[in-house]
């Protein structure tokens, strides 16, 4: 039996990261994706005698059960959006407005998956993109599973079909609608030419050197024309560099110009977790992830949730004299 077990484990562990990455997909939390990945895997493990190699793949009698696990899910937990896909923009010097119940779209930390394990090469970082997975947000669950298992993944739409436990049909009509509202919520599906890695890096170090030294007229010089800020679990959102550093200037105004930053990586994406001055050391403040072309930075994401800082393992507060034993927190790319 010891050998049983352990065969079967082998033989499941690989699918994991993968899993993960889709159960993300289906559900915009980090968190959610890593219980719902750990649910299908008890769920394969008491079905185990059940999965017959002849009917199917095992890495499509895994996406069924991860599947079943997400749309139950859904049913009870709903959409994920961000602001600025929910209500109208607002003044960037208006009152912040928390949004009241409202379960907002989650970073998806790059760490997650830096397994090193052969499955990583299938997933697909650009389809995590905060700007898609916000998208997927739009359809209803099998919609949702259907373009992620078509579009994403590759999978045959027979092969979609019997993991969404339906029919050929079915899915290409869930297919076709659900290509229709990303069309309308203007994401591009098909691959982009965008910055290398390290080049959004570099665009995103360039903007930290900016914020600590409180510049806005540096920030505003890396923007493009149409950049959005949004901020959950606030309702407030607004487009342009004239909106961007109004903004900015608040912050400062209000939080002061003694900053700590510390990148961080999400959904393909970069980014950095800001603490401020607060006595002798500095509290974890924002989590904030960059949307960067050619042109400069079109997208800030800021979140400010404690799940989320929890999913990036971010302290809470820093202290002084650790972070001066430490050095400095960035190292600005030249140019």
């Amino acid at each position: 039996m010891a050998a049983r077990v352990e065969g079967f484990d082998l033989l499941v562990e690989p699918f994991r990261s993968e899993l993960l990455a889709y159960c993300y997909r289906m559900l915009g939390s980090a968190h959610d994706a890593e219980d719902l990945v750990q649910d299908t895997y008890l769920r394969a493990w008491r079905a185990r005698d059940q999965y017959d190699e002849t009917r199917s793949s095992l890495r499509t009698w895994l996406y069924r059960i991860a599947t079943n696990a997400c749309l139950t899910a859904l049913a009870v937990r709903g959409r994920r959006p961000l602001p600025s896909g929910l209500v109208d923009a607002s003044d960037p010097l208006g009152p912040l407005v928390p949004g009241e119940n409202a379960a907002w779209l989650q970073p998806f930390p790059d760490s997650l998956l830096d397994t090193g394990d052969p499955a990583g090469a299938v997933i697909g970082r650009s389809s995590l993109r905060l700007a898609f997975a916000a998208a997927l947000q739009h359809l209803s669950a099998r919609q949702r599973g259907a373009l992620i298992l078509r579009d994403v993944l590759s999978f045959s739409a027979s092969e979609a079909a019997e993991i969404l436990g339906t029919t050929v049909v079915s899915v290409n009509s869930s297919l076709q609608r659900a290509r229709t509202r990303v069309k309308e919520a203007g994401v591009r599906q098909e691959p982009v030419t965008e910055p290398s890695a390290a080049e959004q890096r570099a665009w995103v170090d360039r903007y930290m050197k900016a914020f600590e030294q409180a510049d806005v007229e540096g920030l505003k010089r890396l923007l493009t024309q149409d950049v959005l800020m949004e901020m959950p679990p606030m309702l407030n959102w607004f487009t342009g560099p004239g909106n961007y550093a109004l903004f900015m200037e608040w912050v400062f105004e209000k939080a002061g110009t003694d900053w700590y930053l510390k990148p961080v990586a999400a959904n393909g994406q970069p980014g950095f977790a800001a603490y401020r001055r607060a006595g002798a050391g500095y509290e974890l403040h924002t989590l904030q992830i960059f949307t960067v072309t050619a042109e400069g930075i079109s997208r800030n994401s800021v979140f400010q949730e404690p799940e989320v800082f929890a999913s990036f393992g971010l302290a809470t507060r820093l202290d002084t004299q650790r972070l001066a034993n430490t050095g400095p927190p960035v190292q600005p790319a030249e140019g």
